[in-house]
């Protein structure tokens, strides 16, 4: 089954066309590297919960986005090496800080159990 690499991101409002340049830029060496797809979303709709909703798990901010993004790898054994090997390469290390704060990124791998 699939491995996803999930992200969720504060990404200034205004910063959108230079996060989806970042992506540009990334998503080339992801494929590179063994991942099938990479998938931006740039939230539209995202409402305030009772308890958390992804607004309070990212802090955001006002003039901010929540945005959400998933990288499919073929399993997870393709992943790590991929990963492994995209820190060591210089076209990813030589890439500028990104477009958005990354110590609110939310981030994690999930192993896929079931599609639709």
């Amino acid at each position: 089954m699939p491995f996803l690499d999930i992200t969720v991101i504060p990404v200034p409002t205004a910063g959108k066309a230079a996060y989806l340049e970042h992506s540009r830029k990334t998503t080339p060496l992801f494929k590179e590297y063994g991942a099938l797809s990479v998938t931006e979303c740039w939230g539209e709709d995202v409402p305030d919960g009772k308890v958390t909703d992804f607004r309070r798990a990212v802090a955001l901010q006002d003039g901010e986005t929540v945005a959400v993004g998933w990288i499919t790898w073929p399993d997870k054994a393709v992943r790590d090496a991929g990963w492994a090997a995209m820190m060591q390469d210089e076209r990813m290390t030589a890439m500028p800080t990104p477009p958005f704060d990354a110590r609110r990124m939310i981030y994690a791998g999930f192993e896929v159990v079931l599609e639709g």
